[in-house]
């Protein structure tokens, strides 16, 4: 594995290298974003639609009320501006490269699952009978007694692709990992019954849930598809984050997991110093404001130094060291 040593932790000193280190997992995303292409571009399973089939499918066409441009702002963009918010905070380049990785996979991840699904199960919208008929006439097969739908093809094509909906997986994606996110950095499960900070935590679930319930106002929807997508998203959402970082309630839950095993990787090679100190290359003053110093000669193994020493407790952060 190569080393990623340490030092001021910006993106000046260690971005490229961070980058480097990750370059197989970028270009993993780029597939996701060639496959979700793909996947928009195939035309979605056509269900037979008969006569009586139409009442719940009469709904008005509207327009969105938060448009297809919105999602990727609502989702991506705003949960980055977090992210580097707390960059310029702690600058600490593993957290924001490992953040935006986690958030992109998030996001990529439930667009293709969502777009696939969508692709196979070609649920008609609530307003399919309006785009299949623009003129308000129904017209359907005298033999299988299917549709034969008079209006424009892609706005046909889009009236199948109700289930799930794409709205609310890429918001529950997107604003899902914030809420993570925003959980671990605020230690919102520390156990000291401060509200205000899970009142933070669910405020970027409130945004998505609103966003979700916008496409069954929209008539764009059936709630189970809103039900489903948002399920989706926050599914996906969780299992990336924790891919990338401990649990919140875990006591060292503010750092990616790669910055951790560095720093007990590193905390291990200081016992070593005397016997080796050529080889060493670690600013011990930096390592020494993540970990308590070892008493009486002590060493520190790298289970405990992550089990039993908080890197970044608030005792730690206040100048008291946890005894």
């Amino acid at each position: 594995m190569p080393e990623i040593q340490l030092g001021a932790h910006t993106f000046r000193n260690q971005g490229v290298e961070v980058a480097k280190f990750h370059m197989h997992d970028w270009f993993i995303l780029f597939l996701l974003v060639v496959i979700d292409i793909v996947l928009n571009v195939i035309e979605p399973f056509h269900r037979f639609v008969g006569s009586d089939m139409m009442t719940d499918l009469k709904y008005p066409l509207k327009d969105n009320t938060i448009p297809f441009w919105a999602v990727p702002i609502v989702a991506i963009i705003l949960p980055l501006l977090v992210i580097l918010v707390f960059y310029f905070i702690r600058k600490d380049v593993y957290d924001v490269h490992q953040a935006i990785l986690g958030l992109l996979y998030s996001v990529l991840i439930t667009s293709v699952l969502t777009d696939a699904i969508k692709d196979a199960v070609g649920r008609p919208r609530p307003d399919f009978f309006w785009r299949c008929f623009p003129n308000g006439k129904a017209v359907f097969d005298t033999i299988t007694g299917d549709v034969n739908c008079t209006g424009l093809k892609n706005v046909i094509k889009e009236g199948h692709k109700s289930f799930p909906s794409g709205h609310s997986s890429w918001s529950f994606a997107g604003l899902g990992f914030l809420a993570w996110y925003l959980s671990g950095k605020i230690k919102a499960f520390d156990r000291r019954g401060h509200v205000y900070k899970l009142c933070l935590v669910l405020l970027p679930l409130l945004v998505a849930a609103l966003v979700a319930v916008s496409r069954v106002d929209d008539y764009w929807h059936h709630w189970q598809d809103v039900f489903a997508g948002g399920l989706l998203g926050l599914i996906v959402a969780s299992v990336c984050y924790l891919q990338f970082f401990p649990p919140p309630y875990d006591i060292d839950g503010r750092m990616p997991h790669v910055h951790l095993q560095r720093l007990a990787e590193q905390r291990t090679g200081t016992q070593s110093m005397s016997n080796n100190p050529g080889h060493l290359t670690i600013r011990q003053p930096e390592i020494d404001n993540m970990y308590a110093q070892p008493q009486h000669g002590v060493g520190v193994s790298e289970h405990s130094a992550h089990e039993t020493r908080p890197i970044f407790d608030e005792d730690v952060e206040n100048g008291r060291w946890r005894r």
